[in-house]
């Protein structure tokens, strides 16, 4: 049970966070919160919490790598690209737009505070910018997925 309530602080300190960290909040379609770990061993983390789901990470891309090859600096920034082919294709059924959304996408960087930071988009966002209909219910079960990988992710 303590286990359960932990969980739930951190769900809602996640949501809290989120629009604080989003830029311009709930229009950007973004939920973010901050990670008490660097950001490869975030990424690290991260990637543990989806395969411990079931889900397959397709790609993780390093930024800040691609930016110096082309002579360039950014902080450390990774994306990991992940998913399950089952749900994504449901949605893709009911509207091929969201195709382009999908995979799901975690964003980790290093903010210029030196702070790490996740981010990714809200599975209600996808529904807004898509008009999934009735499809939009597996959007409920994305949404916890996705919260319960950024709180095992930061723990």
């Amino acid at each position: 049970m303590q286990k359960l309530g932990f969980l739930g602080l951190v769900l809602i300190l996640i949501y809290s966070a989120s629009w604080a960290l989003a830029g311009d909040g709930p229009s950007n379609g973004l939920v973010a919160t901050i990670s008490p770990h660097g950001v490869a061993e975030t990424a690290d983390r991260a990637e543990a919490a989806i395969a411990g789901r079931g889900l397959g990470v397709f790609a993780r891309i390093d930024h800040a790598a691609g930016a110096t090859k082309a002579g360039l600096e950014l902080p450390p920034t990774e994306l990991l690209i992940f998913g399950n082919p089952t749900a994504g294709t449901r949605l893709m059924h009911c509207n091929a737009t969201v195709a382009i959304d999908l995979p799901l996408k975690l964003l980790i960087w290093e903010g210029a505070d030196g702070i790490t930071q996740v981010a990714y988009n809200a599975p209600a966002w996808l529904d807004s910018r898509h008009g999934l209909g009735d499809c939009a219910a597996v959007l409920d079960n994305i949404d916890t997925v996705l919260a319960e990988i950024v709180a095992a992710t930061v723990e």
